[in-house]
């Protein structure tokens, strides 16, 4: 195995390794937090955390993307400080905003909004700094922070009664945890010294990295966006209950693709911005490949046993979510294996093509979801889902495999 390969190889599977116990801990009490939340509960959760994370995942303007490119410390450093006062002034435009909804009579768990954002920006912030860095073992251990210690301090929260508050402190919580464990390795003369960057040199490496706010913030943005009007979707037509059914279903069926796609991410990346277009595709087709054998069993599974799995683990009042989980099934699989490959299309300079193919697939997510649920309801609506998704992302595969111009960054 080429060496490229290789460290490619033990630094997914350091990141997975991490992972696997950040996963198995939510899942492990997954039926304890059912117990104790309604599925009502989870609906309101479900709704905040979409919205926050449609904010979050922006907070920085994508700067934090251009973290593992960058070869030179100092610009580096800045670019750290130009992701921390972006994520600043989108913090207290929350601030004011959460006051604002509180004021209106929204429930007073909105108030964790800036703290939600502002932690979950941190965090990611740190994850590309670690990253650029070839810390696995911190963002490893970082990653078991933010979920496993998430479910946690969920739990914690729901034998206090919290409500839901309890289930939105959690993960705030966790995330900032999180931030405590990627500090090191310090930027250029610490860092005390991302507040002395002047506005100059944050004026120069925000114009030299203008792409990922120009173009792979709107692609984050209206890809989380997707979740936020699912939800906002199926409250609007089938009521608190059903965003509870839909948000356990896919909470935890996205979280191996969430853990196990964000662990290769983080190790593909760096290694495409180093290779040549051969050993870039190579790349590219051996995570595709390895993605989708772990995928298919997981998927014939939950087709074969979802609603039965669901009622065992969660309780009886959770088969729904397990009939969610089934007929979702398909599109669970597909997104698994494309989770991780987000970072192709940065690699390679093609960020407005992928912006203009995720809205295509979010459109087509929507309307399959709409026009299913109105058809036969929320199980039909999720048929629908993973009938287009299918197809969508198999367009998705064939193209990035295909794919005529990568760049040789080695000539460059």
């Amino acid at each position: 195995m080429p060496a490229g390969r290789a460290g490619l190889l033990r630094a997914s599977l350091t990141l997975l390794a991490g992972g696997a116990i950040a996963q198995a801990l939510p899942l492990a009490l997954g039926p304890w937090l059912t117990r104790l939340y309604p599925p009502a509960e989870f609906g309101h959760y479900t709704i905040f955390a979409a919205v926050a994370a449609n904010i979050a995942v922006v907070a920085c303007a994508r700067y934090d993307f251009a973290l593992p490119l960058v070869q030179e410390e100092a610009e580096a450093r800045d670019l750290l400080a130009l992701c921390l006062r972006v994520l600043s002034g989108v913090t207290a435009t929350c601030i004011v905003l959460a006051i604002a909804a509180a004021a209106l009579g929204a429930p007073l768990y909105w108030l964790w909004l800036p703290a939600a954002v502002f932690s979950a920006g941190a965090a990611q912030a740190l994850v590309s700094w670690s990253a650029r860095a070839h810390r696995y073992a911190a963002l490893s251990a970082s990653r078991v922070v933010q979920h496993g210690g998430a479910a946690a301090l969920q739990v914690a929260g729901g034998l206090l009664q919290g409500g839901t508050s309890g289930l939105v402190a959690g993960p705030v919580l966790a995330n900032g945890i999180a931030v405590a464990c990627l500090r090191r390795p310090a930027p250029a003369g610490g860092w005390r010294a991302l507040r002395q960057v002047a506005a100059p040199a944050l004026r120069a490496v925000a114009r030299r990295h203008r792409v990922f706010p120009l173009v792979n913030t709107p692609h984050a943005f209206a890809a989380a966006l997707q979740d936020t009007l699912t939800v906002s979707l199926l409250v609007l037509i089938s009521g608190d209950a059903a965003a509870g059914f839909w948000g356990l279903a896919v909470r935890y069926l996205k979280a191996p693709a969430s853990l196990v796609g964000g662990a290769v991410s983080q190790a593909l990346y760096p290694r495409l911005g180093s290779s040549s277009p051969a050993e870039a595709r190579a790349a590219v087709a051996q995570v595709m490949a390895t993605l989708a054998a772990i995928a298919a069993p997981l998927v014939l599974v939950l087709m074969l046993a979802g609603p039965e799995l669901f009622a065992v683990a969660f309780g009886e009042p959770w088969r729904e979510a397990g009939t969610l989980a089934r007929a979702l099934a398909p599109y669970i699989g597909m997104h698994f294996i494309a989770s991780p490959l987000a970072v192709v299309t940065m690699a390679w300079g093609a960020q407005g093509w992928a912006l203009r193919f995720s809205v295509a697939g979010q459109l087509l997510f929507l309307v399959a979801l709409g026009l299913g649920v109105r058809a036969g309801g929320l199980v039909t609506g999720a048929w629908a889902v993973s009938a287009a998704m299918v197809l969508y992302f198999g367009c998705y595969f064939w193209m990035l495999l295909t794919w005529k111009d990568v760049p040789d960054v080695r000539a460059a």
